[in-house]
């Protein structure tokens, strides 16, 4: 099917001005329990972190969560603090009750013990950490897997949908989120909307779909770690567009980073640390043929990490509803970037109405 071109400027009519007042938008934290089923866990309740923002009353029918990627943990990714680029906040303004989830080793929710020691890491990681060349690994794969994920974001939308006395709820999932969120969502359709999905990494042959290839250590490692170093130079090889990103936002980013993981933070260099997801069963192609949810797919022209195509082969498999959205200028971190106004637009014309521009079962292209 051909790609048809989007009004910007309908698009923008349509969307709450890019200077909203947010001070009557609340942030809230929780807190949910869940017994895990990761490898470096299995067995033990282990403590999940919520966020919400919501504006006034909260609205049991207007539920969203966020699903976070295999780095960046969700209240980071969805909720940043500069100027109008929280996603979340966006949508709150717009009468959502938004969540974000942060999955185990991830952010403000339990973290492995194995992630504390970096002789758990790559062996490239480690010597960027002048890790003694005798040190013994105490665990030497994957800290999760998928089905992992997916055990934490049932507890997650159990918490959310109990808390708000509601039957179902909407998924907005970024990179690795696409996995966590719509692979849950096809194995529990009954208590899911629709799905957005923005970069979502996807496989449609035989192999399990793991974390973009990009965030994947270069060997056997229990998780990973991301300097500040490491970002920007993963950031710039996917933004060739004049102003693509402000130097504000990446660093707004990178102090909410450091700031949902204290102890990366007190390492030299500091960094993020992150889980490696262990390989297992995945969000296969027969699930995605399967899967009848209104799903909107968001993929940045120039993504480096998951890529494209990959994202246009998801809309040829999904069974339902579907938009593909080619976005101009934005890299994988599209959420981040100048264009971020138009991603939040058709996110939320997508849950108010099930159409982008007043359209379904179409390939756009938006912001050229």
């Amino acid at each position: 099917m051909r790609a048809r071109k989007l009004s910007v400027a309908l698009l923008l009519l349509a969307a709450p001005a890019a200077a909203q007042n947010r001070a009557a938008i609340a942030s809230n934290d929780h807190y949910t329990n869940v017994v895990s089923s990761a490898p470096s866990e299995a067995g033990q309740t282990v403590r999940l972190y919520l966020r919400e923002r919501v504006k006034g009353a909260p609205d049991p029918g207007k539920l969203v969560l966020f699903i976070h990627g295999a780095g960046t943990p969700a209240e980071v990714s969805f909720d940043v603090p500069y100027a109008d680029y929280s996603w979340m906040a966006y949508l709150a303004d717009a009468g959502y009750d938004v969540f974000a989830v942060d999955m185990e080793g991830y952010g403000r929710s339990a973290r492995p013990a194995a992630m504390a020691d970096k002789c758990n890491l790559s062996e490239a990681q480690r010597a960027q950490y002048k890790v003694p060349a005798d040190c013994k690994p105490t665990m030497t794969g994957g800290v999760t897997t998928l089905a992992s994920d997916w055990n934490d974001v049932g507890a997650a939308i159990d918490y959310v949908l109990k808390l708000r006395g509601a039957q179902k709820l909407s998924l907005i999932g970024w990179s690795q989120g696409g996995p966590r969120s719509a692979g849950w969502a096809a194995q529990h359709p009954d208590k899911v909307n629709r799905l957005v999905l923005l970069a979502p990494a996807y496989n449609n042959g035989t192999r399990p779909a793991g974390p973009p290839a990009a965030s994947r250590p270069r060997s056997n490692a229990a998780f990973n770690v991301q300097t500040h170093e490491d970002l920007v130079a993963l950031w710039n090889r996917q933004a060739p567009c004049p102003g693509q990103y402000e130097a504000a936002t990446l660093d707004s980013v990178w102090h909410e980073l450091l700031a949902s993981d204290p102890v990366g933070a007190r390492w030299n260099p500091p960094a993020r640390r992150a889980p490696v997801t262990a390989p297992g069963p995945g969000w296969t192609q027969e699930m995605a043929k399967n899967t009848k949810i209104p799903t909107l797919m968001v993929s940045g022209v120039n993504d480096g990490q998951v890529n494209p195509q990959n994202v246009r082969n998801l809309y040829a498999d999904i069974g339902g509803d579907k938009v593909f959205v080619d976005l101009a200028c934005s890299s994988h971190n599209a959420m981040w970037e100048k264009n971020h106004l138009l991603l939040f637009a058709v996110s939320r014309e997508w849950l108010d109405r099930g159409t982008v521009n007043g359209q379904k079962n179409v390939m756009l292209k938006l912001g050229y």
